[in-house]
């Protein structure tokens, strides 16, 4: 009877999430998966072999969703043999020629063998040949933009920008004029606040700011869009994508709204789980026990970014010069210096700062943003950093380096008001004096600002707010794809596919 009862219920919706094998992207994909597998899907988190041997290494991250039967991991190649650095610019050089084709047969493979049967797509937005392959086995397939909003609409936008004049960059213009062509940002967005693979169109920049337009303007081809935003953060910005693809749900910040479901269901809140691709340094939470609220400033500058010798040493002259507290996050290899010069001068700069800072290889960063020693935020502004600042208040000292970064950074500093913009310097007087404005002389005003989004952000992830109910419609809508039957093409090519392997084995016996 019991056995009668199981398989008389409905099968669960089987959703597959596909993210770019970056550490950015990973962190705010799988943060949608746990709350899709909270909601009562099946779930299955598709990985490269070494982002997940990474993730195994350095979190408890089986043991973590264990508590969701549904929930799987499977892992694909990402083109690239395990002991790549994948460094630099790696995902430029690769991404096209050898990550594509290999990673775009694979995502093929697992859906047709996939049993159950795969229901509905959730691809990082990058990923353009998800769309491809969706169409092929008659999948439906949302995207998921891991980028700011405003950002997805200025590469959306790039083309209308070359087509009046606007860019190339020549070298000769003011980079503080105003770009008239990004619909709803005319007022605020400069030359200078383009993302940097704008400046220069001759070199290889231009062949990512091709690779990015494309997939951003492919990705508008999908059932729907899905942006790590609340509709008070970026109302305006998705207003105008809405214009483009109807259906968008802005289901952010992530990290806050899987925060809220936690707690509703386990009574838990997530920050006593990583799933960062380093090791992280929790010596740093027990320095920041023995500091006075808002009295530390906190440095880092994301998963990727580099800087040179010579750069992290006006940061750090200005930071000292400052007297003010810091917590500084150099990740290993991230400074670049000849014969070891650059793991050097970390070592000589951490025994000089032992009065006045700590510095650690990595942080447990949404930990460190919620303490309260806490009272700033140097960051590059990668998006995930930009809402992890945002949601418990910190304001921000922005020094952006590539891709989303330089858009986000003026939108902290002039649409939100909740920080500063250092773009394009590297000085330690511009160091020091901005570290004062944010922690002393300017701190009340910044800490008001800060603490008013903050409240708004975090009421758009409980219950009746925007985001939180964004993510109840995506839910119910990925509920009424999973009943629909599958379209003569989807079941057309799963005869195909496993007609060619019989043909195929029978070749090789």
């Amino acid at each position: 009877m019991e056995e009668q009862d199981r398989s008389s219920q409905p099968r669960l919706p089987h959703v597959l999430i596909f993210p770019l094998p970056i550490q950015g992207h990973i962190n705010s994909m799988i943060k949608l998966a746990e709350l899709l597998a909270i909601a009562g899907f099946k779930l299955t988190f598709l990985n490269s072999h070494h982002n997940h041997e990474r993730l195994v290494k350095f979190n408890n991250i089986a043991a973590h969703f264990e508590r969701y039967p549904g929930f799987e991991f499977k892992t694909i190649t990402d083109g690239l043999p395990l002991d790549h650095p994948r460094a630099g610019s790696w995902f430029l050089d690769m991404f096209e020629d050898t990550m594509e084709p290999k990673m775009k047969q694979s995502l093929r493979e697992v859906l047709v063998n996939s049993s159950p049967p795969v229901d509905c797509i959730i691809a990082d937005g990058l990923l353009g040949f998800a769309l491809d392959v969706a169409k092929e086995v008659g999948i439906p397939i949302i995207f998921f933009c891991t980028s700011s909003p405003c950002s997805f609409w200025v590469y959306y936008s790039i083309p209308d920008i070359i087509q009046v004049g606007e860019l190339p960059i020549n070298g000769t213009e003011d980079m503080d004029r105003l770009m008239t062509t990004v619909t709803g940002m005319e007022t605020y967005l400069r030359c200078r606040d383009l993302p940097t693979f704008c400046r220069k169109l001759d070199t290889e920049d231009s062949i990512f700011m091709k690779l990015v337009v494309e997939q951003t303007r492919k990705s508008l081809q999908a059932d729907a869009l899905i942006l790590n935003t609340a509709e008070e953060l970026d109302g305006p910005i998705l207003s105008q994508i809405r214009t483009k693809c109807p259906r968008v749900y802005a289901v952010g910040p992530l990290h806050a709204q899987l925060n809220t479901r936690l707690n509703a269901k386990h009574g838990e809140s997530y920050d006593h789980f990583s799933n960062t691709l380093w090791e992280v340094d929790k010596s740093c939470i027990f320095w920041l026990n023995k500091q006075p609220g808002r009295s530390v400033i906190y440095v880092s500058f994301g998963s990727i970014t580099s800087m040179s010798r010579e750069q992290l040493v006006e940061l750090w002259y200005g930071l000292l010069n400052s007297k003010t507290k810091f917590l500084l996050v150099v990740r290993p290899n991230s400074v670049i210096g000849k014969d070891g010069e650059g793991e050097d001068v970390v070592m000589e700069l951490m025994e000089k700062s032992k009065d006045r800072g700590y510095i650690v290889n990595w942080a447990p960063q949404e930990a460190v943003l919620n303490h309260p020693a806490i009272g700033g935020f140097f960051t590059h502004n990668g998006w995930n950093s930009t809402l992890e600042s945002v949601v418990p208040g910190v304001p921000m000292i922005c020094w952006p380096q590539f891709a989303d970064q330089h858009v986000n950074s003026r939108v902290v500093s002039v649409v939100w008001k909740i920080g500063l913009d250092m773009k394009d310097v590297c000085d330690s007087k511009i160091v020091e004096k901005m570290v004062k404005d944010v922690m002393v002389d300017r701190k009340e005003e910044f800490a008001k600002s800060a603490s008013e989004m903050a409240k708004v952000t975090n009421q758009s992830v409980n219950v009746g707010g925007s985001s939180y109910s964004n993510l109840d419609c995506l839910v119910e809508d990925i509920r009424i794809m999973s009943f629909e039957p599958p379209s003569r093409w989807r079941v057309l090519f799963i005869l195909i596919f496993f007609y060619c392997n019989i043909c195929l084995n029978k070749v090789i016996e």
